[in-house]
């Protein structure tokens, strides 16, 4: 999925579920101007923000219990510089922040790549953090693709009940 695809639905689908605000980080100024680009040529709606900025802060722009839906793609940019990718303790650490920001049957959705030059490190240390999440709190579905070669990317949900 190429990087902008995850603000293009985000920006667009508020016109089937009423007035949203997206708010979107990346530590890559080319990942935001990419995406900045892709929304003004497809006439996204003015609905968003970019922030050149980790996901560790996304606090800082949102109040707690305010928040539908957090989308993470962990990894690195595409065709970018793969020493910047993600890694499992600040990544985790942004998880936490999302889970105060999540209003009661708010959602996440998590896409966590793997192998190549990211390793495993950070997709066992993540499925490690999601499977003690209080299930009395929020319901986790793990999922893959089942017919893909090469570690796909792995899409989890957690809703918070």
């Amino acid at each position: 999925m190429p990087p902008w695809e995850t603000e293009m639905t985000l920006c667009f689908f508020p016109v089937f579920v009423g007035k949203r605000h997206v708010l979107a980080f990346d530590i890559q100024e080319i990942a935001l101007a990419n995406t900045r680009e892709r929304l003004e040529k497809e006439n996204a709606p003015h609905n968003y923000e970019l922030f050149l900025d980790s996901h560790v802060n996304m606090g800082k722009y949102a109040e707690p219990v305010s928040v539908s839906c957090i989308v993470f793609n962990f990894g690195y940019l595409p065709k970018g510089d793969h020493t910047l990718a993600t890694r499992a303790e600040s990544s985790i650490q942004a998880l936490t922040v999302s889970l105060s920001l999540l209003k009661k049957g708010g959602i996440l959705m998590l896409c966590i790549y793997s192998g190549g030059d990211s390793g495993f490190e950070e997709r066992d240390a993540l499925l490690e953090w999601l499977k003690v999440l209080d299930s009395r709190k929020f319901l986790v579905i793990k999922t893959e693709y089942y017919n893909r070669p090469n570690h796909p990317p792995m899409p989890v949900l957690v809703v918070k009940l």
